[in-house]
């Protein structure tokens, strides 16, 4: 088993980041040729999630959404006044698992790895557990 910490400097309130090329230099650098990849945010306002990057109105239709499904502003009890972003960060998740085979990501063609930032500017680590 092998850990790597990332770091990540938000710059907006909300922004998906494209990490894939981050953690698939991570696997490389560690040398892990087959097994699991772990990609953990040890955060309660930020997420982790995959799916398309070939396309960057995908992150931009998903912040819309997230916007619409959970809007900041309502009359929610957590009093520091980001419960917005806790329950985005829920939704999303706070983890993934990505199989390595011949030391790459074997991830689906358009598929991509984003850090989800629901309560930035901020900094931010993601931690990379290779098995």
């Amino acid at each position: 088993m092998a850990l790597k910490r990332l770091s990540i400097k938000t710059q907006a309130k909300q922004e998906l980041i494209d990490i894939t090329e981050r953690v698939q230099r991570a696997v490389r650098e560690l040398g892990v040729s087959a097994g699991a990849c772990v990609i953990f945010v040890p955060h309660t306002t930020a997420a982790i999630t995959i799916n398309e990057h070939a396309d960057p109105s995908v992150k931009e239709d998903i912040l819309m959404m997230l916007d619409k499904l959970v809007p900041a502003g309502l009359r929610y009890q957590h009093a520091e006044g980001n419960a917005h972003a806790h329950i985005r960060a829920s939704l999303l998740g706070h983890s993934v698992t990505v199989p390595i085979e011949d030391g790459k990501l074997a991830l689906g063609t358009w598929q991509g790895i984003f850090f989800c930032e629901c309560d930035g500017p901020r900094q931010r680590e993601v931690w990379i557990t290779l098995i």
